[in-house]
């Protein structure tokens, strides 16, 4: 189903990744744009080489290691791409580990207006 621009209720919104014609709204779209920074791998975007994260950079290490790497990761993507937000808390398991993934718990506030601590959760 497509949105209609008078449909928009929100003042944060963006296209919904992998559903045309959709949008995400407020919350929603913060956390698809946090999901995108970090799933992104730094450089591989040819016209916007500096954008996403290092985290896939440091998957292959042991998992007490990579702990703290990661998370500074995760700091510096969101602080730089991702301007409306105050990052709390990065909480990582080792859930995905056997796949060679990593799931990021990630608590953010609002900078401006919020303090409430909302979540997302990012699988690299």
């Amino acid at each position: 189903m497509t949105t209609l621009l008078t449909d928009i209720t929100g003042v944060d919104w963006s296209p919904k990744v992998g559903a045309p014609g959709s949008v995400v709204e407020n919350d929603a779209d913060i956390n698809q744009c946090i999901r995108v920074i970090l799933e992104t791998p730094k450089g591989s975007r040819p016209h916007e080489p500096l954008f996403g994260s290092e985290v896939h950079s440091h998957l292959d290490m042991p998992f007490p290691e990579v702990i703290p790497r990661i998370a500074g990761a995760v700091m510096e993507a969101i602080e730089l791409w991702e301007p409306r937000v105050r990052l709390v808390r990065v909480v990582p398991s080792r859930a995905e580990a056997a796949a060679g993934k990593i799931s990021l718990l990630i608590e953010w506030q609002y900078k401006d207006y919020s303090k409430e601590i909302r979540q997302v959760e990012v699988t690299v």
